[in-house]
């Protein structure tokens, strides 16, 4: 969970007040008793709350909050009590994670009175990138002052580990994507990682040519596995081998245990080490390798470059 929980819920609640004012049939109130203004209101109040979060804007995201409103943090119960404590707090955030990323969900919202409206829903914030999410389900209360909505209560509870999507744990090897060669004296390496539909999966693309052998190409789908609650990929070349590798981090490492089974029968593992050095270059290895209980000799680091783009470019 985030350090400073109080963000998730501020720019959920604006938000579902926007996208549901619109559902009648939820509300306990009629439709003629929330009028047309209050909607265009928290449209702007919604549109106000973004730019001051994205600008990190401590003070004018306090704003939304009444006078004598109420946070209470779901990791420790401590009471947030009031408009400036609120302030001090989204200071604080800001200064710990000035690259934190809000994303929301609204689920239900419901008008008691004109002037009162609870939103239940899911928040999501990312502190920086290619890190996992923290999530949490919230309800929040909102009093219409002065002609004004803001924010009265927020109650929210941290959601648990396995509710985070494939895309939350693949994010981790988001450094990979990209297109990466590599150019030895003896061979050539060239591979493509790109994120399918809805960053289900990592798609892995691979191509090695070496003297006068025939290019050997293949697929790797790197994926989550829900049940194992592990990172999981499925390899299959050109010539008609196919495996399943079980992926676990160590530091800058992914060590990656290969299980293979080759065109003509034979059976084959090995483990796969990929190691980040910066953002434009990692390093490969295969070691522990064997076919039919035969071990072979190590294949030493091999270091991949991503492709320029000016290279990439010219490629098309």
């Amino acid at each position: 969970m985030v350090s400073r929980a109080v963000l998730p819920a501020i720019l959920l609640t604006l938000c579902g007040l926007m996208a549901c004012a619109d559902e009648a049939t939820e509300n306990e109130v009629t439709e003629n008793e929330v009028t047309a203004n209050d909607v265009q209101q928290i449209e702007t109040e919604v549109a106000a709350y973004v730019e001051a979060f994205n600008a990190k804007d401590a003070a004018a995201l306090a704003q939304h909050w009444s006078e004598t409103g109420v946070y209470v943090r779901p990791d420790d119960g401590t009471r947030l009590l009031g408009r400036e404590a609120i302030q001090k707090e989204f200071a604080a955030t800001f200064a710990d994670q000035p690259a934190a990323i809000l994303k929301v969900k609204v689920e239900t919202i419901r008008f008691v009175t004109p002037d009162v409206a609870i939103e239940e829903g899911r928040a999501e914030v990312t502190s920086a990138p290619d890190t996992i999410p923290s999530r949490t389900d919230y309800t929040a209360v909102h009093v219409k002052r002065d002609g004004k909505w803001q924010i009265d209560s927020i109650r929210e509870t941290d959601l648990p580990e396995d509710i985070r999507s494939a895309a939350d744990h693949l994010n981790e090897l988001a450094w990979l994507v990209g297109d990466w060669s590599d150019q030895s004296a003896d061979a050539t390496l060239e591979t493509s990682v790109t994120w399918t539909k809805n960053k289900a999966f990592l798609s892995y693309t691979f191509k090695v040519a070496t003297g006068n052998v025939d290019e050997l190409e293949g697929t790797q789908v790197v994926g989550w596995d829900p049940v194992a609650k592990t990172i999981r990929s499925w390899m299959f070349d050109s010539e008609g081998g196919f495996g399943e590798g079980v992926w676990s981090h160590d530091g800058d490492r992914w060590v990656v245990k290969f299980h293979q089974v080759l065109a003509d029968g034979s059976t084959a593992s090995s483990t796969n080490v990929y190691t980040y050095v910066d953002a434009d270059s990692f390093t490969w290895q295969s070691i522990g390798r064997e076919v039919d209980g035969e071990f072979l000799p190590n294949v030493d680091p091999v270091t991949l470059v991503r492709k320029p783009t000016a290279e990439l470019s010219a490629a098309e």
